[in-house]
């Protein structure tokens, strides 16, 4: 058995060279409970604010198709009687969960910026002088050289490959434990990133340094220096749902999302370097096409390191060994045996 891991009766598995603990397995009813409190909240803020959402037919059908469906594969297979039938549950669980997780944290980040003040730019820039970081200089290299722009928007564009990669690669391999961690993580930098974007709303380093017309525009544009104020002064157009803009600029959650991912996918062998390469990649380009200071950079390099330490806080407590359940510690004793 490849690196002696056994597989228990949830589906999850653990190193036989560990075989005393069980796996540190999230309880879905935590997972669905975060997305639920965040979905009311976001809700019942949008609401309060009057700032409304367009959904085109299409994209609301869709949404109804997927969403059912997911739920009905999730739960028709809550007993999977084979391989397949594990692996599409388990796709249906962490794909549904994760999209929830980013379509509510968007929308999110309305409400927010409605009801936070002033601009902390200024702040920011001087942050970045402190640290020697020119980020004109950054800008202006991209746009004198036209051969970088488009694999740098592709990186930058790429949050929402890596993911996909790890999901389809944690159903296939049952690691429903390491799966649920990293969907707390991202919850959690989600949560913690829209807080600290309520204290330091910002326009961003294209609007607040760049004087002029713009000779290239960069993914996120300027969508911060014109939503924001128009969200403040009940002025903005009801959000399509179908093309949310990202509000945030500090922290940057790019850059959180990157070590998320580098973190989930470092003990995963066949996926370690690629994802490492390719967020290392997304983290190069963020700057410029996110419109991100360095300082941003940081500060969301620190909530991901937050959140993932009160994920191993959380996954601690549903640790329990395996001498505590005979049967579970028998068939692990009996699955490792057969492999040696």
């Amino acid at each position: 058995m490849d690196n002696e891991r056994a597989r228990l009766p949830d589906g999850s598995c653990h190193s036989g060279r560990n075989w005393h603990l069980a796996p540190k397995t999230i309880p879905l009813s935590w997972l669905l409970g975060a997305v639920g409190f965040s979905l009311v909240a976001v809700v019942v803020m949008m609401v309060r604010l009057r700032i409304a959402v367009q959904v085109d037919a299409r994209l609301g059908i869709f949404i109804v198709l997927a969403f059912s469906g997911t739920v009905t594969i999730r739960f028709r297979f809550r007993q999977p009687l084979s391989r397949q039938q594990r692996v599409w549950r388990d796709a249906a669980e962490y794909y549904g969960l994760f999209i929830s997780i980013c379509v509510i944290g968007a929308l999110a980040a309305y409400p927010v910026a409605a009801i936070s003040t002033g601009f902390a730019d200024s702040a920011l820039e001087r942050v970045d002088h402190f640290l020697r970081f020119d980020w004109l200089a950054w800008y202006r290299f991209v746009v004198e050289h036209p051969a970088i722009q488009w694999p740098e928007r592709a990186a930058y564009q790429s949050i929402f490959f890596t993911p996909a990669v790890l999901f389809a690669y944690y159903a296939w391999s049952a690691r429903r434990a390491e799966a649920r961690q990293f969907i707390l993580s991202f919850w959690l930098a989600a949560f913690l990133t829209l807080l600290l974007f309520f204290h330091v709303p910002a326009k961003g380093p294209l609007a607040f340094l760049w004087h002029g017309p713009l000779p290239y525009v960069p993914e996120s544009a300027l969508y911060q220096a014109d939503l924001i104020p128009a969200l403040r002064s009940h002025a903005a157009k009801p959000i399509d749902l179908g093309a949310l803009r990202g509000l945030v600029a500090a922290p940057s959650f790019h850059a959180a999302s990157a070590l998320l991912y580098i973190a989930a996918a470092w003990p995963l062998r066949p996926l370690r370097w690629p994802v490492t390469i390719l967020n290392a990649a997304m983290l190069l380009a963020t700057p410029v096409e996110g419109t991100h200071y360095l300082v941003d950079l940081i500060a969301g390099a620190a909530v991901a390191l937050a959140a993932l330490a009160i994920t191993q806080l959380a996954a601690r407590r549903f640790s329990p060994r395996l001498a505590s359940r005979p049967q579970r510690w028998k068939t692990a004793q009996s699955t490792i045996s057969s492999a040696e």
